[in-house]
């Protein structure tokens, strides 16, 4: 009988298709600690291998997970059910930048840092920027509708995606949306693919809306005794009528954990932190700056730092982005959960997880973007590979989601549900929902081969 990776080798070629070790250990995770290998991975060029793929698969019911650069934090394109691990990763060119347009078009495997970096270079701006942006690619970003401090003001990947090319699982091309920036002919079947976690179709190339770079920024980064006074200081600057480009804040074992690994020259004071950025005109933004200053100086905090030009702010962002890896340098795993909560909930948020720490033992960092409520909670804990410690630990996350869920907060704003977050989908959506969802489901994909095994079966 003619095996799987040699049916594949006949339908792609041998340097499409690869059961190496190596390759197979590669593409059963990401980057949450959950895995289960595929029995081949396919590495597609172009949007024939996807569409030849998926018509095989389809007919002989084959699971085929979709997978981009592997970054994300849900178990979301971990081949649960084996079959096929569809990577785009060599899908990786800009076809297009057209500043006239304003628009930029992409294959999947394109970094979302050097679409960023390639249309900066023309006076442009891609504005999602999520934390992984130099290593996660655009298809990613789509499949979970990713996020970033930037969201206050210039929105989520959705706000950006003006059309895309998809794949069926059936095999069949479809584009929908366009490069037009305003287009109401039909449904939203963009909107409905963006976000879909690959269970819908696959991705082969996207058309996404660029608008012109600032040119000038500037921040503030403040330091508060309480996260509370920070949590204030946030509901005054938008109050105010500021809207600041990001508004990110940070809770007392963030940054202790961040002083023990860059040390306290380098960390700001107090058991809390508040990172505001702004941008527009040059005269503008040196004005709201002082303005702004003079404001956080008003609500208490006991340091105030400012930064001017790109190469100031982007230091005050280098300690931004190294929370993650200061939280990696106490030796326990992060349980990244990034959930969303009413902005009014923030110091309630904070204090619900101080709570955790006293109730399950586990340390709890909370930091992340204030200005919409989507807020990293990381519980800490020492292993998964104990049962006693990973039921105490999601006995910790029980707690945490249906405590957001009943505050009308979301489990999650910007990783996608996957794996991780599966169990608790039926109590974030209601019945009638969920019911939508399946059909939906049933209909793009009647044979249930795209990322099967996740929240949608």
């Amino acid at each position: 009988m003619t095996s799987l990776a040699d049916q594949l080798i006949s339908l792609l070629g041998p340097d499409r298709v690869s059961v190496t070790s190596a390759d197979i250990a590669t593409h059963s995770t990401d980057k949450w600690f959950a895995s289960h290998p595929p029995d081949v991975v396919v590495h597609a060029g172009s949007t024939d291998d996807v569409s030849k793929v998926l018509l095989f698969a389809n007919e002989h019911k084959i699971p085929v997970t979709p997978q981009g650069a592997r970054v994300g934090y849900v178990g979301g394109c971990v081949p649960l059910r084996g079959g096929i691990a569809l990577s785009l990763a060599r899908m990786n060119r800009i076809l297009e930048i057209k500043t006239e347009d304003g628009v930029a078009v992409v294959e999947p495997g394109v970094i979302t840092g050097d679409l960023q970096a390639a249309v900066r270079k023309l006076g442009w701006f891609y504005p999602p920027d999520p934390a992984s942006l130099k290593e996660c690619s655009l298809g990613g970003n789509i499949a979970v509708n990713a996020g970033g401090p930037r969201c206050l003001k210039y929105g989520v990947t959705r706000h950006y995606v003006l059309g895309l090319q998809v794949v069926l699982a059936d095999g069949s091309i479809v584009n929908t949306g366009g490069r037009c920036h305003k287009n109401k002919t039909g449904f939203d079947l963009v909107g409905l693919m963006v976000g879909s976690e690959g269970m819908l179709g696959v991705v082969t190339q996207a058309t996404l809306r660029i608008i012109p770079h600032p040119p000038q920024r500037a921040m503030l980064s403040a330091g508060f005794t309480t996260f509370a006074e920070a949590a204030n200081a946030v509901q005054r600057i938008l109050g105010s009528g500021f809207l600041p480009s990001a508004l990110e804040i940070a809770d007392k074992f963030t940054l202790r954990s961040a002083r023990e690994y860059l040390g306290a020259s380098v960390t700001p004071k107090g058991d809390a932190h508040l990172l505001v950025e702004m941008d527009g005109q040059i005269e503008s933004v040196r004005g709201e700056l002082t303005q702004l200053a003079a404001l956080v100086r008003s609500l208490g905090s006991i340091s105030l730092e400012e930064a001017v030009g790109e190469e100031a702010c982007e230091a005050f962002w280098k300690l931004r982005r190294e929370f993650s890896y200061s939280l990696r340098n106490t030796g326990l795993i992060k349980l990244n959960e990034d959930i969303v909560v009413p902005r009014s909930r923030l110091v309630d948020l904070v204090e619900f997880a101080e709570q955790l720490q006293v109730e399950f033992g586990f340390p709890v960092a909370s930091f992340g973007h204030a200005g919409d409520g989507n807020i990293h909670v990381n519980i800490m804990v020492p292993t998964m590979d104990d049962p006693a410690i990973r039921e105490r630990a999601e006995a910790a996350l029980d707690r945490l989601f249906h405590q957001v869920i009943d505050w009308n907060g979301a489990i999650t704003g910007e990783h996608g549900i996957g794996i991780a977050k599966s169990r608790w989908y039926p109590h974030a959506v209601p019945e009638v929902a969920r019911a939508m969802h399946t059909t939906l489901k049933k209909a793009f994909d009647p044979n249930g081969i795209l990322n099967p095994g996740k929240f949608i079966a």
